[in-house]
This record gives C-alpha cells, structure tokens and sequence, in this order.
C-alpha cells in the first residue's frame, strides 16, 4: 500500500494532517490500526516535479555574451534545487537574470560547487553551447583552479591519485574507496602558516567533493570543513571559519562560438581573505611565513622566510595546464 511513497514522507503527510482513518483527521504516525478501516490520503505535491520559479537573486556577473554566463558564487548559495532547498537557489536566480535559460535543461548549468564553496562557475545560455562546455568538460580541456586553506603543513607539491566513492557507513559522506570511481588532484604551495598551508589545487577529474576527500586522505583536512574536517579524524582543532576554506579561483575554456581560449580570475571572498590576514600576521609575530617562489610559471617552489633565512624544497608537479577538469565539487550540493 502506498509502496512509490517513502516512510518519512508519509510520516510528514500524516503530522501535517493530510491522512484520515475512518472518516477522522489523524496527526499521529503512531497510530494503531485494528484492521478494515477506510484510509484517506490527501497527496501534497512533490516538489521535486514542480518547475522551478524565477526569483531575484543578486548575481555578481563576471562575464556574459549571447553564449555563456561566467559568474561568482558566493558561499552560501544553494546551485541546484533539492531536498531542503527548493526555492532560493543559483538556478532559481539564473532563471530570473536570463528567462530563456528556461529552454535549456538545467538553466543551462553544466557543473556544481558545494553550497558554502565559493568562486567560478560557467552556464551555458543556448543548448549548442551547453553541448559545447559538456564535451569540453568530458574531454577535461576545461581548466579550473581552487584555493584552499587546509591543517597542517604541507611540505611541497604533489598529487593524490585515489579512487573516491560513497562512504561504506556514512552515505552522506564520500571517501577514498577501492570500488570507487578514479579521481586526481594535483596541488602546489602558496603559503604556510604556524599550524596551517594554503594551497592551490587542480583537478584532472571531477568527483563529488574530490578536494576535500583527498585533501582529508594525505592528512590536510580543509579548515571549517563540517564533513570532513579534524572532528572526523578524531582531531580537536579549533575551527575559525564557519564553512570550508575552499574557493574556485580561476576558470579557463574554449568559448563556443569564438574557439578561443577564455580565461576568468575570482578574488578571495572576504571572509577568507580576512582568515589568512589573521594567520599572517600570527605567523609573522612567530619568526616568519612560507611565500611562493615566482621564479616559476607552473607549480612554484615554495620558499620560506624566518629567522633562520631562506631556503628550498624541491617539489614534484606538473606544469601549468597539465591538470584540469570537470570539478563536480557540489555533487551533493555540490560540494
């Protein structure tokens, strides 16, 4: 009886007072049944079938043409609609800034960020050019650079080639899985800290929370990060940002119709901003702070300047351009 509806959602319809059993309003999910009594169900609507509706939402727009939407997201903002969030979200706000996204699945939106992850996102304004920013994603051509603040110190530059899937207990969660799908991320140093590293990241593929997951693996959980952060290793570090330290900072692709190569930059949102200020001046009060090498073009070296002079480390990386893709960090929203 009932079997295409879920518990809890009959559980909700009955609370709200849609379920009658023999002609009376019940509110009880508990309520006993002896057997023979007539059960009215009033079905509310499933708003997972209801189109969304246009809502005006501030966009910060860094570029826009008659192909392409280039904006900034901030964190906070919900991409697509879903459970808990059906109203309020990026598309609902596409769909009133550009109402012809409406012919275009998904208002033209071709990859996600998690909720409380900033930066770059692209949407396509025309079917071609969606078809167009998908195969380039597929084919990884599309270059997408994140900066994150993450625990601890990271001593140079590597990549983290590990299989990600959902978590065997916690499905909510994504982990470094054997059975899971393949996932690269590639990272570099831009600067340390007393007891944390900001980094910049690449990703030649494009799992659900892939950042985070990995970064979590190897022993550097993103700062403020609620899902994988210290508290999930069993560690006690004291969070100062109330979302993960993570922000998509550089878009790069093929424009549709153009075939040029398109670059964008995003700043860091104020919040981070003000968080590695903090760290800076803690960290030079205490004798000094990693900075980048610009010597480099691709992954720099990272140098460090304190009290004992500077010196080197020599890391491992690949050249600017070498990794990229198709981030689906809000595969949850996504992340």
């Amino acid at each position: 009886m009932l079997v295409h509806h879920s518990r809890s959602r009959l559980q909700n319809w009955v609370r709200e007072g849609r379920v009658a059993v023999a002609g009376v309003r019940i509110v009880e999910p508990r309520h006993k049944l002896w057997g023979g009594e007539r059960i009215e169900l009033a079905e509310a609507a499933d708003e997972r079938c209801a189109p969304a509706i246009p809502e005006n939402i501030p966009l910060t727009i860094v570029f826009e043409d008659d192909s392409l939407i280039v904006l900034d997201k901030p964190p906070g903002l919900v991409v697509h609609p879903g459970n808990g969030n059906w109203q309020g979200t990026l598309l609902n706000a596409l769909l009133h800034h550009a109402p012809q996204l409406e012919q275009v699945p998904r208002a033209g939106i071709v990859h996600r960020l998690d909720k409380d992850t900033s930066g770059l996102m692209v949407v396509a304004k025309t079917l071609a050019a969606q078809t167009h920013l998908v195969r380039q994603l597929q084919a990884r051509s599309v270059q997408r650079r994140y900066q994150a603040l993450v625990n601890g110190i990271v001593r140079c530059a590597g990549s983290i080639d590990a299989p990600i899937g959902r978590h065997p207990t916690a499905r909510t969660r994504m982990a470094v899985v054997g059975t899971g799908k393949p996932a690269r991320t590639g990272y570099r140093v831009l600067e340390r800290f007393l007891a944390s590293t900001l980094i910049e990241c690449a990703l030649e593929t494009g799992r659900t929370h892939q950042i985070r997951v990995h970064m979590m693996s190897i022993g550097h959980p993103l700062i403020g990060d609620p899902v994988y952060g210290p508290t999930a290793r069993g560690l006690s570090l004291p969070s100062r940002l109330p979302r993960q330290a993570l922000h998509a900072w550089r878009l790069a692709l093929i424009h549709p119709l153009r075939e040029s190569t398109m670059a964008w930059t995003s700043d860091l949102p104020d919040d981070l901003r003000a968080l590695i200020e903090m760290l800076r001046r803690e960290s030079t009060a205490a004798g000094g702070r990693c900075v980048p090498d610009d010597a480099s073009p691709g992954w720099s070296k990272p140098a460090f300047q304190g009290s004992n002079g500077v010196f080197g480390q020599a890391v491992a990386g690949a050249a600017e351009g070498a990794v990229g893709g198709a981030e689906d960090e809000e595969g949850s929203d996504e992340q």
